[in-house]
């Protein structure tokens, strides 16, 4: 990303591939890489296969996250995360953590059917078989290809394009990247585009929600609460994380502070 913004620094748009990757991590750290300079940042990652086609039976594209984030002014930055299958992958892993059913829609049948009740989460992890992930929509009637679609936009983007094949093929441990920053004085006004983008933010969160509902969001605004809250009051960890980091630490004869109290369970 920081070549994509010293690229888009001189001629307005930079995107970059990357080749021969691993797991990024959070998709919309990178896009929002950008923000700092005036620019919105794209980022999107071409995983290994765990995501049905619409109409298939068996994984052929990853849950692919597509990640936006746009500048504003005054208000907290838009920032779009989200994978193209129904549900990110490692939902599967906290719902069997927190003993949680699978909502319908989530997950296929082993014949690629939809799954459209709620069903116990399936045991994962390396040597088993895990469960194939819906792409967003779920069913076609409920617009299934379009997660399809975007899904396949991220593999050619971030996989066939760099180079470096795609999902299936050569598929784990390798995934494909793809960011991209614009430099919006390229575009128009900095100052202007920032302050157009606090009035549609706020034209967005100011909506009337709906019946059983305090508030409309709009992408980035919880996150940039949480945040807030989380540098103030902490982060909350389930005891298996705190378990797992005591684990690591004492193998590595690290010192761990952390216990069981300061969970939220």
């Amino acid at each position: 990303m920081e070549i994509a913004i010293e690229k888009a620094r001189k001629v307005g748009v930079g995107m970059v591939t990357i080749r021969n990757g691993r797991h990024l991590g959070m998709a919309s750290y990178h896009a929002m890489l950008p923000l700092k300079h005036d620019m919105i940042g794209v980022c999107m990652t071409s995983c290994p296969a765990g995501v049905v086609p619409t109409f298939g039976a068996e994984p052929r594209l990853g849950t692919n996250p597509i990640a936006m984030a746009a500048p504003a002014s005054k208000e907290p930055p838009f920032v779009f995360d989200a994978a193209m299958s129904t549900i990110a992958g490692n939902k599967l892993t906290l719902a069997a953590r927190m003993g949680n059913n699978l909502a319908p829609g989530w997950i296929a049948a082993a014949d690629g059917s939809p799954l459209m009740e709620e069903a116990p989460p399936p045991e994962q992890g390396y040597g088993k078989v895990l469960t194939p992930l819906l792409p967003l929509g779920s069913t076609r009637e409920m617009g299934s290809h379009k997660g399809y679609g975007l899904m396949a936009i991220v593999d050619i983007l971030g996989g066939i394009l760099s180079g470096g094949g795609y999902g299936l093929n050569p598929g784990r441990p390798n995934f494909g990247h793809y960011v991209a920053a614009y430099s919006v004085d390229a575009f128009m006004d900095v100052a202007e585009f920032k302050r157009t983008m606090d009035e549609w933010l706020q034209m967005l969160r100011t909506t009337r929600p709906a019946p059983g509902h305090d508030r409309v969001l709009y992408p980035g605004l919880a996150e940039a609460e949480a945040e807030e809250d989380r540098r103030a009051n902490g982060i909350p960890l389930h005891n298996e994380v705190i378990d797992w980091f005591n684990d690591i630490c004492g193998e590595l004869s690290l010192p761990s502070t952390l216990t069981g109290a300061s969970t939220n369970g």
